[in-house]
């Protein structure tokens, strides 16, 4: 059986790195922002070319101050996707704004810029793109639309660790960017962890003000905040793996080479030519997924399905009324996609069983339609 995902290898790569960074956070007596996560918020802020990161207990954590920041709240609206985790939505319900969900590109499954630039009315104040399985959204078309309305650009990176559009990494477009680090991401915590990354200081004071229950100093409160605070072991295991992404994200692209070269019946993902996709998932689709997943599972093939509910579509979101109008390609891309094995330390003798085990399940189902 491969599996669809496992931490084992990477962790077995990286193990006296990891051993060594939790000894220091252990030895050193600090274990909440201190000089580790002082550390890692400037390798991670260098890392994409300058600006200022400030580190939070989680992703969700991430977009919610990061929109918080730049004041928005109740009465404002947020442009966002139905086909995400649902996450997203829920830190932009705990902005205090209201989320707008429109439908994606079919091809990129990020955001349809069209669909977007539809939905905004005198309300809207930001749109949160999410750069969905390792690939960033059509993000010159997406700056143009917001610099047109005058609008709020947060990046959701949870999915993008690395990648980039013409040239420039996730997270460098928008004012801000939201990162999160659990443990599954391609620069994953042994934990849970976020970043919010962006270029204005003052925004960043802000920030990290807002993490730490709103406080300006010790005792004194500016405004009402929450905690969310980066660990420094978690920010130490960070720093550490921080190093080594743009090597592990071309594994990633290796793997996912070997897979649409050799995949057959099944659509493969669409890479736009402007992008460099990092493939935090590797995602195909087939318009009877669900009769190929348990053949898929005969066949030794772990897989996953991101996302088998559309937000809008999810039981306590039914009634909100977020969706803007119908959402047809999402609905559509819901029943059709599944996740295959993608990890560090998956072989390519791995791969090739992989893809020997999608072609039996598909030969199979095949033949029993026939």
């Amino acid at each position: 059986m491969i599996p669809f995902n496992t931490l084992k290898p990477l962790h077995h790569e990286l193990q006296d790195e990891l051993l060594a960074a939790m000894t220091r956070v252990l030895h050193s007596g600090w274990y909440i922002l201190g000089p580790e996560v002082e550390a890692f918020e400037a390798e991670f802020a260098a890392y994409h070319g300058g600006g200022y990161a400030v580190g939070v207990a989680q992703g969700t954590d991430a977009i919610e101050l990061a929109l918080r920041a730049f004041n928005i709240g109740p009465g404002d609206e947020v442009i966002t996707v139905s086909h995400t985790a649902l996450p997203t939505v829920n830190a932009i319900e705990r902005s205090g704004a209201r989320p707008v969900l429109v439908d994606v590109d079919p091809l990129t499954c990020t955001i349809d810029v069209a669909a977007a630039a539809a939905a905004i009315t005198p309300r809207t104040r930001a749109i949160v793109p999410v750069h969905l399985y390792g690939q960033m959204a059509r993000m010159n078309d997406l700056l143009a639309l917001v610099e047109r309305h005058a609008l709020l650009l947060v990046e959701d990176c949870a999915q993008a660790h690395g990648a980039r559009y013409a040239g420039r990494l996730a997270g460098t477009f928008g004012h801000a960017a939201a990162f999160s680090f659990y443990p599954t991401k391609n620069l994953g915590a042994i934990g849970d962890g976020g970043a919010v990354l962006v270029q204005d200081a003052a925004v960043a004071a802000r920030l990290k003000s807002l993490r730490n229950y709103g406080q300006s100093a010790t005792y004194v409160y500016a405004e009402k905040g929450i905690n969310s605070r980066l660990d420094e072991l978690q920010a130490a295991l960070l720093r550490v793996k921080l190093r080594h992404l743009d090597a592990h994200n071309a594994q990633r692209r290796h793997i996912a080479g070997l897979y649409s070269a050799g995949l057959r019946g099944v659509t493969v993902p669409f890479v736009q030519p402007e992008a460099e996709h990092v493939y935090h998932l590797y995602v195909v689709r087939h318009p009877q997924r669900d009769r190929l997943l348990p053949l898929l599972q005969q066949q030794g093939v772990g897989t996953k399905i991101h996302y088998p509910t559309p937000v809008h579509l999810v039981q306590p979101y039914r009634e909100s009324g977020y969706a803007a109008g119908p959402l047809p390609v999402t609905e559509q891309l819901v029943q059709e996609i599944v996740s295959l094995p993608l990890y560090i330390g998956l072989t390519t003798a791995e791969a090739q069983q992989v893809i020997a085990g999608v072609t039996a399940a598909l030969a199979e189902l095949a033949a029993a339609h026939a």
